[in-house]
């Protein structure tokens, strides 16, 4: 790495102990930084991987992305597959997890693929699954790769993470937990509930929720073009996502 590491590890660091979770400072210890976007901040697989999990377990995220997951995960003593279709987020998770720091012995395994078929995983093989998959083309994170579910509307999203639960459930050890990040989105002024949806999938692939997290959003302040819009046409600022912990 060229840039210098000063801080490798969050100050003042304790575990969530409700559900609800706020992070004004998303977090810039080790390699982290916020130039993904929409990446998660990482107290949230930090809090997630201690939680559920322990030295030495393989976890899985097969919507690697910026990576942070997979930082938290080397830095925690855990070995990680980061799974994701787009070169230029696997480029940037190659870059990310260059480091060496006493303790952060983690291994990461990167792989190019398809979140939906994990074939190269034997099944129950994974001890947690910590994953932020995208919000439908709500950002989309390439131009024209096929297999980015970044490209979907709603409904052909809901319907391809049928499959993406399905894999989840398979590649996971009985008993084990799958936290996912989902958010929600509007149209036409009204509350699309994308994120329930995605509950109900999951549950339906032999999962049963755990925990359901409220995670409030620090990037959304009701200044300039959304502010004027959101008295003009009467509705509210989304400023939370849901965090689904998933045992199968």
């Amino acid at each position: 790495m060229t840039k210098k590491i000063t801080k490798w590890e969050p100050e003042d660091f304790e575990l969530e102990m409700t559900t609800h979770w706020s992070f004004p400072k998303r977090g810039d210890w080790a390699t982290h930084d916020a130039k993904w976007r929409g990446n998660w901040s990482p107290y949230i697989p930090r809090n997630i991987i201690l939680r559920y999990s322990q030295e030495g377990d393989l976890v899985l995220d097969q919507f690697a992305g910026g990576g942070t997951t997979l930082i938290e995960a080397k830095l925690l003593r855990r070995n990680i597959i980061g799974v994701d279709v787009n070169d230029v987020a696997l480029t940037r998770c190659r870059e990310k997890i260059d480091f060496e720091h006493e303790g952060a012995d983690g291994k990461v395994y990167l792989h190019k693929g398809d979140a939906r078929r994990l074939d190269f995983i034997p099944s129950s093989s994974i001890d947690l699954i910590c994953t932020h998959p995208p919000y439908a083309n709500i950002i989309q994170y390439s131009e024209d790769i096929e297999a980015d579910l970044s490209h979907l509307n709603i409904k052909d999203f809901l319907k391809e993470m049928k499959t993406v639960a399905q894999e989840s459930c398979r590649v996971l050890k009985k008993d084990k937990f799958c936290a996912v990040l989902m958010g929600d989105t509007r149209q036409k002024g009204h509350m699309i509930p994308m994120s329930f949806d995605v509950m109900r999938i999951f549950e339906n692939a032999d999962f049963r929720l755990k925990e359901l997290i409220i995670k409030e959003q620090h990037n959304c302040k009701a200044t300039g073009y959304w502010k004027t819009n959101s008295v003009k046409y009467n509705f509210l600022l989304i400023a939370h996502e849901y965090l689904f912990v998933f045992r199968k």
